[in-house]
């Protein structure tokens, strides 16, 4: 594959999933605030799958091009976050929680949507050798359907990485915001004054984590792990199916 043709496949099957699991995930957000009583997210026309209401220019395009272009690198993005007023929930501690749980268990949920998809495209598509190129596929229908593996593939890597990485408890993570929203008052406030201060812990932790390891431990660890499982569940299912 030349470098061209290399740069559109690897848009085409990992950017692809990381935008709709970004979306998604704001989405999911907006969808959980307006099911506890705050509409300020479809007020502001963010309850929407339409990417563009929820694009950030450089969470959602810029960095996941620079993560695509540097070798070696994990593939990072985000979207530009729904508007949620804690003041029009009905139990703000407890809905803050389970609006922000919403955004890792859409990432979930769309993990094993992707392990499906690729156990679906396995039994439309079978041929012999599964490793081999898409030019050894049978049929042209076949061959149509390898691209379209790569995207569940890599949508349930991305998917799987993306809410375990948003699960650390470090706000203005999910994982922190669940954790404050479960904290008795004095802990919780002092949680919530790291807030403006996240984003530099992040990148910190980025930066560092050839030394600290942190990241390296979620992607090799806890994702790998959860993304075997996934993907080995839908090899399963093939197998099952072909017997």
């Amino acid at each position: 594959m030349d470098g061209l043709g290399h740069i559109f496949h690897t848009i085409f099957t990992m950017a692809l999933p990381l935008l709709f699991a970004m979306v998604l995930h704001e989405y999911a957000h907006g969808w959980a605030a307006e099911r506890c009583g705050d509409p300020t997210a479809r007020l502001q026309g963010r309850l929407t799958l339409n990417p563009l209401a929820h694009i950030d220019p450089f969470g959602t395009i810029i960095l996941p091009l620079i993560c695509l272009i540097l070798p070696g690198g994990f593939l990072l993005g985000w979207a530009k976050p729904v508007p949620v007023d804690p003041r029009c929930m009905r139990r703000p501690r407890r809905d803050m929680a389970l609006v922000a749980a919403a955004g890792p268990a859409m990432n979930l949920l769309l993990a094993v949507a992707g392990g499906l998809a690729l156990a679906a495209i396995e039994m439309a598509a079978p041929y012999g050798d599964r490793a081999a190129a898409p030019s050894q596929a049978q049929d042209l229908g076949t061959f149509m359907l390898v691209p379209l593996a790569y995207v569940a593939f890599y949508s349930v890597l991305i998917n799987v990485f993306l809410a375990l990485f948003n699960l650390m408890p470090i706000p203005p993570l999910d994982g922190g915001r669940i954790l404050t929203s479960l904290l008795p008052p004095k802990p919780a406030l002092a949680l919530a004054r790291l807030e403006p201060y996240g984003m530099l812990i992040l990148v910190g932790l980025i930066v560092f984590d050839k030394e600290l390891r942190v990241i390296h431990t979620i992607t090799s660890t806890f994702a790998s792990g959860l993304s075997g499982t996934i993907l080995s569940t839908a090899i399963g299912l093939t197998t099952g199916a072909s017997e």
